[in-house]
């Protein structure tokens, strides 16, 4: 694979990648707009596992502040994954990529349960690997889920999709003069409390050695 930097890559993708008007639910068109931005890297020989959130679906902090107990909240969303990982397969398919939806809840009748090994070979043959499920209990972010899959299917780096082109002091979108890092320690990261990526993800890679790709998903060609 010349001019392929990375082999293996861990994509983390926000909810709100397939969202529908207003930020909420799951609109098909951008489902289909995603599954062609990952078939254009799959295409240069990249293997490719997806971990997915569910933030178009539902926001666990919207029920607490409800008083939801916090557990209930993170099963809820934990679901929410399920339904984003089936939309983003269906898509996927009918653009002529084979995938498979790995569950780290067991839910047979619609998904893998999450193997490692299974989720390795699966790239192996060429498939993209879409895991739902976060890592299967509560108190744990999407982000950390995308973390700790990357380190057990061995990714060469965990990329971050987001609304923003790179790890800024304060949020760019309200703070303009937020100053931007081309290049961030994870220690760094963390005494800053960066937003764009949560704390437990952060000192996972930290501990594993494991970098961090941060871009902005919605600027063509990214």
């Amino acid at each position: 694979m010349p001019g392929v930097k990375y082999k293996r890559i861990l994509l983390k993708l926000g909810g709100e990648a397939l969202a529908g008007q207003g930020g909420f639910g799951i609109n098909p068109l951008m489902a289909e707009d995603l599954a062609a931005k990952i078939k254009a890297v799959k295409d240069l020989g990249v293997e490719i596992a997806l971990v997915l959130g569910a933030g178009n679906l539902w926001r666990g902090k919207d029920g607490l502040s409800h008083g939801m107990d916090r557990a209930t909240a993170d099963h809820m969303g934990m679901l929410g994954t399920v339904m984003n990982a089936l939309a983003l397969q269906d898509a996927l398919e009918r653009s002529g990529i084979g995938t498979r939806v790995q569950t780290a809840i067991s839910m047979q009748a619609i998904a893998e349960p999450y193997i490692r090994l299974r989720a390795i070979r699966h790239m192996e043959k060429g498939r993209v690997v879409i895991i739902g499920g976060g890592t299967g209990n509560p108190y744990f972010t999407t982000d950390s889920a995308g973390a700790l899959r990357a380190m057990e299917i061995k990714a060469d780096i965990l990329i971050k999709a987001t609304k923003v082109d790179a790890i800024y002091s304060q949020d760019p979108k309200i703070h303009p003069n937020a100053q931007r890092y081309d290049e961030l320690s994870y220690i760094d990261a963390l005494n800053q409390r960066v937003g764009v990526i949560d704390s437990t993800a952060i000192s996972l890679c930290m501990d594993n050695n494991m970098p961090i790709l941060v871009f902005n998903l919605m600027r063509p060609g990214n």
